[in-house]
């Protein structure tokens, strides 16, 4: 990371900016072109997990090359002017970028389990799926290799 004064080292304030965000961008290579995807997500444990159709673009680049890249941020919205060029304006930002790989959960235990844990973000309940419902639903599994976390003017 370039500016190592904005890096976020304490795995505490990542895994804090991974469990407020609300989009997951997706990052995917699909024969050397690049292919992102903004989707809901959930957070445990060292594994983010998604939701969506069982087919697809996304699918059937996962099915080929399950090596993928995520970023996710948390902001606010108004420019914080710094000084009278533009160039000393700024944001209020936390992000985490990382990479992982994915996995399609093939039991319907565990696109279960993986659901409600995107779920959990939004609802303290844990939910039953129909059975012809989760045979239609793809849940994916990124387990993390690595990841980083940046914050500024916050």
């Amino acid at each position: 990371m370039r500016r190592k004064d904005r890096e976020l080292t304490n795995i505490a304030d990542i895994e804090a900016v991974l469990q407020k965000a609300f989009v997951c961008h997706l990052g995917l290579a699909d024969a050397g072109q690049p292919y992102v995807v903004p989707m809901n997500y959930g957070y445990e444990d060292g594994h983010i997990y998604l939701h969506g159709a069982d087919e697809g673009r996304k699918i059937d680049i996962l099915k080929k090359n399950n090596k993928v890249c995520f970023e996710m941020e948390t902001f606010q919205s108004e420019i914080i002017k710094g000084g009278d060029q533009p160039c000393d304006w700024g944001t209020a930002f936390r992000s985490v970028i990382g990479f992982g790989t994915a996995e399609l959960l093939q039991s319907n235990e565990e696109k279960s389990r993986g659901l409600n844990i995107i779920l959990k973000a939004h609802d303290d309940r844990s939910f039953s799926f129909p059975e012809e419902m989760l045979n239609m639903t793809a849940v994916i599994d990124i387990t993390i290799k690595e990841m980083t976390g940046k914050a500024a003017n916050d």
